[in-house]
C-alpha cells in the first residue's frame, strides 16, 4: 500500500511514460501490494483467535462479526488504494477505526492489533502526523488493558510493541518508495535533457558543417557557370570540386549524427582559402597553426568555418585576413554587408559578445551560426567579440584566456 500512496505523487505517472516502464512496474508494484496486505491480515485473525478466548454464544459471533466487517473494509481500502480513490480510503478508515472500537469489549488488549492495521495506513497516507498517532496508539495499547480492570489485564507490552515495530516498518517502505518514486523521474528528466542536448547538437553541427559546405558549392557552381563559355577546362575543374565538396558534405553529415567528425584549424584554413579563392577574395590566412595548441584546434578550426563562410555570404568583401595566436583567432574583412551598410557580415553588435542584432544570416536577431559558435566558446571558457570597423568591414575574435584553456579536460570527438 505504500507504493499505491506514492503513486499518486506528481510526476510518477510522467516518469513511468518516459522510462517506458509504466507496464513492468505495475507488475511488479501489484506482487508488492498483495504481499503486503496479506501480512497484515495476520493482525485481525490474532483479534479473532482473542474472541474466541474470551466471550461465547452470541457475543462470539457478534465479535467474529465484527472481525469479518474489519476484513472487509480492510480489502476495500486496499482496492480503492490501488485504483488511487483517496476519499474512500479515508472513508473506509473511518469505518476501521469504529470497528476497532466496537472489538474492544469481545476481544481486550488484543483488539489493538486491528488498531495496527489502521494505524500503519495513516503513516502511510498523512505523514506528518504519522509520529503523532503512532505514540498516541503505542500508548493506549500499552496503558488501555492494565487501565480497565475488567479485562483482568497488565500493560499490553506485546501490543504496544507490535504496534510501533510495525508501523515503523510499514513508514520504512514509504520512504524507500518514495526515493524509488524520485530516481525514476531523475532518471527520466535526464533522460530527456540527454537527448535534448543531442538534438541541440547535431542542429548545430548540421548547420555548421552545411552553411559551410553549400556556400562554399553555390560559389563554385556559379564560378563553372561563368566560365562555361570563356574557359570550359576550368569549368569543368570547379564542377569536379563541388562534387568533391558534395561528398565531403555526405560525410560530415554522417559523421555529425554519429557524433564523430574531425574538425582542424588546419583543415578549415585550406578549406577557407579554396572557398575565399572561388569567391573572388583576397585570402590572407596563416600558413601555420602551431601556436596552437592541439586541444584548441577544433574549436579554433569551427570559427574559421562559421567567419569565412559568412565573409563570402554576406559581406561583399575585397579581402579577407585571418589571424591566429595560441589564445586566440580573429577573421576580418573589408565588405559593406549583404544589405549595403558599413558593417560587413552582419548587423551592429552591442558591446562585446554576440548580442541581440549582431546575428549573421538571413532576417534578423542573432544568427544560428554565431549562436552556435557563441556556445562553444562559452563550454571552453573563451569570449566572443564581434562588430564593424571603421570605415568599413567587420571583425569577429574569439578569445581563449590560458587559465580557461588549464582549466578544462580536451574535448571529445562529436561534442563541443
Amino acid at each position: 500500500m505504500d507504493e499505491d500512496t506514492q503513486a499518486t505523487l506528481p510526476g510518477h505517472a510522467a516518469a513511468e511514460r518516459a522510462t517506458g516502464e509504466r507496464a513492468p512496474q505495475r507488475w511488479v508494484q501489484g506482487w508488492r501490494r498483495i504481499m503486503l496486505s496479506a501480512g497484515m491480515l495476520v493482525y485481525p485473525c490474532l483479534t479473532a483467535v482473542a474472541v474466541s478466548g474470551n466471550v461465547s454464544g452470541a457475543a462470539l459471533v457478534a465479535g467474529y462479526a465484527v472481525v469479518g466487517a474489519f476484513c472487509l473494509c480492510f480489502v476495500l481500502t486496499a482496492t480503492a488504494m490501488i485504483h488511487r480513490r483517496r476519499r474512500q480510503v479515508f472513508l473506509l478508515l473511518a469505518v476501521m477505526s469504529a470497528l476497532f472500537l466496537a472489538a474492544l469489549p469481545f476481544a481486550h488488549e488484543n483488539a489493538f492489533y486491528l488498531a495496527i492495521v489502521v494505524v500503519s495506513f495513516v503513516a502511510v497516507l498523512r505523514r506528518r502526523h504519522a509520529t503523532l498517532v503512532t505514540v498516541t496508539a503505542t500508548l493506549a495499547a500499552l496503558l488501555v488493558p492494565w487501565a480497565v480492570p475488567a479485562w483482568h489485564a497488565g500493560p499490553g507490552t506485546f501490543q504496544a510493541l507490535a504496534l510501533l515495530f510495525t508501523v515503523l516498518t510499514t513508514g520504512a517502505f514509504a520512504e524507500i518508495a518514495t526515493t524509488n518514486q524520485a530516481l525514476v523521474a531523475a532518471r527520466a528528466e535526464v533522460a530527456r535533457l540527454a537527448s535534448e542536448a543531442e538534438r541541440n547538437r547535431i542542429a548545430r553541427d548540421l548547420h555548421d558543417l552545411l552553411g559551410h559546405s553549400l556556400t562554399a558549392i553555390t560559389v563554385k557552381s556559379r564560378l563553372a557557370q561563368r566560365l562555361a563559355a570563356k574557359d570550359p577546362d576550368q569549368s569543368l575543374a570547379e564542377m569536379a570540386a563541388v562534387e568533391s565538396l558534395s561528398r565531403q558534405a555526405l560525410a560530415d553529415v554522417r559523421a555529425a549524427v554519429t557524433g564523430y567528425r574531425d574538425v582542424t584549424l588546419a583543415g578549415e584554413l585550406a578549406r577557407g582559402r579554396e572557398l575565399l579563392r572561388a569567391a573572388g577574395v583576397v585570402a590572407d590566412l596563416p600558413t601555420s597553426t602551431d601556436p596552437v595548441a592541439t586541444r584548441d584546434g577544433e574549436l579554433f578550426g569551427w570559427v574559421v568555418r562559421e567567419g569565412l563562410t559568412n565573409v563570402v555570404r554576406h559581406a561583399r568583401a575585397d579581402r579577407c585576413t585571418v589571424t591566429v595566436t595560441g589564445s586566440s583567432v580573429e577573421i576580418r574583412d573589408d565588405g559593406t554587408g549583404a544589405d549595403g551598410r558599413t558593417g560587413g557580415t552582419g548587423g551592429t553588435g552591442e558591446g562585446s559578445g554576440v548580442g541581440e542584432g549582431s546575428g549573421v544570416g538571413e532576417g534578423s536577431g542573432v544568427g544560428k551560426g554565431l549562436r552556435g559558435l557563441r556556445e562553444r566558446v562559452a563550454a571552453a571558457g573563451g569570449t566572443v567579440e564581434a562588430g564593424p570597423l571603421s570605415p568599413r568591414g567587420w571583425r569577429l575574435l574569439v578569445t581563449v584566456p590560458p587559465s580557461a584553456r588549464h582549466g578544462r579536460a580536451p574535448a571529445r570527438k562529436g561534442t563541443t
